[in-house]
């Protein structure tokens, strides 16, 4: 897992410009369902872009069901008519960037089910991942160093070995908002990032031994405070 794609924080005006380029060239072009897209580096090139923010924006439109990736082949356009997609792009055009209350509400709904299915469906490389990221957020905090990216790559540890891909993909989709909400209202402090070395390992514990209700409970412990901070945000 690359730290330096999670915590990319790319301006949402160039992505939303970028989709919007998009949806101009398969309608200019009268693309159908199943019809290939241009690679990422002709994109880039024409849209004058980096690929990275290429892969971006059509990661994002995987996510939302108008693109298909398929390895070795390339980006397909979906089995969705032309109006739907358009109606679907000028929805995905109009999204506001989400609040610090409803991520942390969307992550919390999420990681309760994830967690249960991680201790289900947890292979031992699962939990060689987990531990690799509870022993680098617990040097971090132990050193007073800033462990946000380091928590986060725990729970992202746990979204992977739930095997299901789209919560995993929407885990991946929240969380530079996430870091980045966490560094601006200064969320974990150092006596909730030491009290969350011992809730990360019950948690870890928990999965280890497949059972599922108790990885549900340890996980909302550790959320408790971060859902009571959210609501004091102003």
């Amino acid at each position: 897992m690359k730290l330096e794609i999670l915590t990319s924080n790319e301006n949402q005006k160039l992505h939303n410009d970028i989709i919007s380029k998009i949806r101009d060239l398969i309608n200019f072009k009268n693309l159908e369902p199943g019809d290939k897209l241009p690679s990422e580096r002709m994109l880039s090139e024409k849209f004058g872009v980096s690929r990275g923010n290429v892969r971006e924006a059509i990661q994002k439109l995987e996510f939302y069901g108008i693109l298909i990736s398929k390895p070795q082949s390339g980006t397909f356009i979906a089995e969705i008519g032309q109006v739907a997609m358009n109606g679907i792009m000028e929805d995905i055009l109009r999204l506001e960037d989400p609040d610090f209350k409803s991520l942390v509400e969307t992550r919390i709904l999420l990681e309760l089910k994830t967690v249960r299915l991680a201790a289900q469906r947890r292979t031992d490389a699962d939990l060689e991942k987990m531990e690799s990221a509870l022993e680098s957020y617990k040097e971090k905090v132990l050193n007073n160093q800033d462990a946000v990216q380091e928590d986060l790559l725990f729970h992202l540890a746990i979204a992977q070995a739930s095997r299901n891909s789209t919560i995993n993909r929407m885990m991946l989709i929240i969380t530079p908002e996430i870091i980045n909400n966490f560094e601006k209202y200064h969320v974990c402090d150092k006596d909730q990032s030491l009290k969350g070395i011992q809730e990360h390992q019950n948690i870890f514990e928990a999965i280890k031994e497949q059972n599922t209700q108790k990885a549900k409970e340890m996980m909302k412990i550790h959320f408790n405070a971060l859902y009571q901070y959210c609501y004091n945000v102003k």
